[in-house]
């Protein structure tokens, strides 16, 4: 990603805020990636970050009910903080063929969630992609024209 952008992947609460306040004290964007409820929670609530990336690979879906780590209360504080929610291509393209299912699944029910609550979404990952390719992936995805604008 860029220079300006600094990305957080931790699992200790204190250890992500010490390293998010530092980020912010010199102006860079803050990207965090979690696979943990809790912790997203807490980071959402309590620390000024820029895109909350929410990994999908590792979460197990219930019977009748999809766990996408992403629900209504979160997306409040979102919109309150105005984050951002990132959705991780690399871990789309690297996954096997259910697992790929699943998480495309997790994804559009993201998306269908910040859809109706007015957030926005963007793709985050290691490599750059064609903006094309993206607003295109988006739109089969079910984002409204106005998310896939600003991707």
């Amino acid at each position: 990603m860029k220079k300006d952008i600094s990305r957080i992947k931790e699992s200790n609460f204190e250890k992500a805020r010490k390293i998010i306040r530092e980020q912010k004290k010199s102006k860079k964007k803050v990207v965090f990636i979690s696979s943990n409820d809790d912790l997203t929670r807490k980071i959402l609530e309590k620390e000024p970050v820029n895109i909350l990336v929410i990994l999908q690979s590792s979460r197990k879906d219930r019977q009748k009910q999809r766990n996408s780590g992403f629900n209504q209360v979160l997306a409040k504080i979102a919109k309150k903080n105005n984050v951002k929610i990132g959705i991780c291509l690399d871990e789309i393209f690297n996954s096997k063929d259910k697992e790929k299912a699943d998480i495309l699944a997790r994804v559009i029910q993201n998306i269908k969630l910040c859809s109706k609550n007015k957030i926005q979404m963007k793709f985050c990952g290691e490599k750059t992609r064609n903006i094309y390719d993206l607003k295109s992936l988006g739109l089969v995805l079910g984002m409204p024209t106005w998310m896939t604008k600003n991707l």
